[in-house]
């Protein structure tokens, strides 16, 4: 699994893991699942999209910046 932090491309309109300078998922798409740390602990979710990006069980966070393992 690869570690990192998710960020929203403006160009897309989706969100995506920014991994270094110029390594990136690629965009991510309705139902990828992935891991979120979340006060320390990994938690199981997919992204999804609604009426904005959310993550299953995990709406309450602002998806960018979050760290993410995939």
């Amino acid at each position: 699994m690869k570690q990192s932090v998710l960020i929203y491309d403006d160009e897309s309109g989706r969100m995506d893991i920014r991994f270094g300078l110029g390594d990136y998922y690629g965009g991510l798409h309705c139902g990828t699942t992935m891991e979120v740390l979340v006060h320390g602990e990994w938690l199981p979710t997919r992204i999804e999209m609604a009426d904005d990006w959310y993550l299953v069980g995990l709406s309450q966070y602002r998806l960018p910046g979050l760290t993410v393992r995939i």
